[in-house]
């Protein structure tokens, strides 16, 4: 109930938010595109020009790719960022504190904002892959409850690698340097993840399972683009996929882990008294 009450909470001010500040929302969107756009023409067309690019939209898949790669990558980016940056943000203000003292305890309050601002980030970025996907003239292939699935897994995922980096921040305070390296490492990760990365040895394929982004990634694009294999003239649902699995086990492992690297780092922080101190 308590989750509930401040996830409502959390809407509302969302709600708020996006309603006083509308023209930012609307073109922060545009910019996107534009940004997104000129990626893509710079990184996979231009040759060796950008403006030489503009005027190769001949691969809409590989297109299609590298843009939905992206766009998982920047959500990764920002899920694990509001534990980084986000954590030390708040206690410069005196959020955190606040937050602190709600009855409702710190991990319930940062699943509530980062879930509502998770679904946010999944409506505004949408819109820039359809309008993207458009103007490449690629296509994607959209199921709902795959989607809606892997989108909920990847967003667990993240939720419990990200608790376990916040944890390190509350005890460590400044980790800046190495929290951006963490979160540009799953940008690129995210980009670049395929299937064949599996296939380059046993311990190369457990480290890759082991990151909270690659199956995920990998999911999302098999379902995306390759349309579940209809692509390859052979259906197998996502659900039956092998990195299907690995993104369950993923999932449970950083979930736990995650939640209980943040108690015990909070109560460590709190015990020293040094849990607002940055």
């Amino acid at each position: 109930m308590g989750f509930l009450l401040v996830m409502k909470a959390e809407i509302v001010r969302s709600m708020i938010i996006m309603r006083r500040y509308w023209f930012r929302t609307l073109t922060g969107i545009v910019i996107g595109y534009g940004m997104l756009m000129v990626l893509i023409a710079g990184f996979m067309y231009s040759r060796p020009a950008v403006e030489d690019g503009l005027n190769r939209f001949n691969d809409p898949s590989a297109a299609t790719n590298f843009l939905l790669g992206f766009i998982i990558g920047m959500f990764a980016f920002g899920v694990v960022g509001l534990f980084t940056q986000g954590l030390q943000g708040m206690a410069r203000t005196g959020v955190l504190e606040q937050l602190c003292m709600s009855p409702h305890g710190l991990i319930t309050n940062f699943l509530a904002r980062t879930a509502v601002g998770s679904v946010t980030t999944v409506i505004s970025s949408g819109i820039m892959v359809w309008l993207v996907t458009l103007s490449v003239n690629g296509r994607l292939y959209f199921e709902t409850v795959p989607v809606l699935v892997l989108l909920a897994l990847t967003f667990a995922n993240l939720l419990g690698f990200g608790f376990m980096v916040g944890g390190l921040v509350l005890v460590f305070k400044q980790v800046g340097q190495v929290a951006i390296l963490l979160r540009m490492g799953l940008f690129a990760l995210a980009i670049f993840a395929k299937e064949e990365l599996l296939q380059q040895g046993l311990v190369l394929a457990v480290v890759m399972h082991a990151l909270p982004i690659t199956d995920a990634a990998i999911c999302l694009k098999y379902v995306l683009i390759q349309d579940q294999g209809r692509l390859n003239g052979a259906y197998e649902s996502v659900f039956l996929h092998p990195c299907f699995y690995g993104l369950l086990i993923s999932c449970v492992v950083w979930t736990i882990l995650g939640v209980a690297c943040f108690r015990i780092m909070e109560d460590y922080s709190r015990s020293k008294g040094t849990l607002g101190v940055y």
